[in-house]
């Protein structure tokens, strides 16, 4: 299944979530760590969309770590620990414990950084890591305009 053509520029501030019809799986080392089609994604203007899984998608343990983030929207993120059969993965995943009330419904859902894992996928596409080193949001081939994430973005 292809999915449409979206630019990222048309995408809203601030940003929607909406419900994920198609699979969205996370594989490492060869295991299928999560599989769902009970995910959000949240859209937000010059970002790729950022995929939120719910906790039983998961079939490895998932470790609280220290530490946190705060967003505008959406507010403080927790991280976490997958552990993976292959060993752990530091800081992989986040998520919102307790989010503003226009996330209410990605409450405990978590989020994947593409650069942690092996592949990503939105229904059978391969998902690209958004570029930079803070950003999580999945590149998918059916994005257009310019992705925020890499340095020359960096103060938009």
């Amino acid at each position: 299944m292809n999915l449409p053509i979206e630019n990222v520029q048309d995408y809203p501030r601030p940003p929607a979530l909406e419900p994920v019809p198609q699979q969205i799986r996370i594989v490492h080392g060869g295991v299928v760590l999560a599989e769902t089609r009970a995910a959000f994604r949240v859209l937000e203007t010059h970002h790729a969309p950022t995929y939120y899984l719910p906790p039983d998608a998961f079939a490895v343990p998932l470790h609280p770590v220290s530490g946190g983030t705060y967003c505008e929207w959406k507010g403080v993120a927790q991280y976490w620990d997958i552990q993976a059969p292959s060993g752990t993965i530091a800081r992989a995943a986040w998520s919102y414990p307790d989010p503003t009330a226009g996330f209410a419904p990605i409450a405990d859902y978590l989020a994947v950084y593409a650069t942690k894992v092996d592949r990503c996928f939105v229904g059978e596409m391969l998902v690209t890591p958004q570029p930079g080193d803070f950003y999580g949001g999945w590149v998918t081939p059916n994005l257009q305009g310019i992705v925020k994430g890499d340095a020359a973005t960096r103060h938009w």
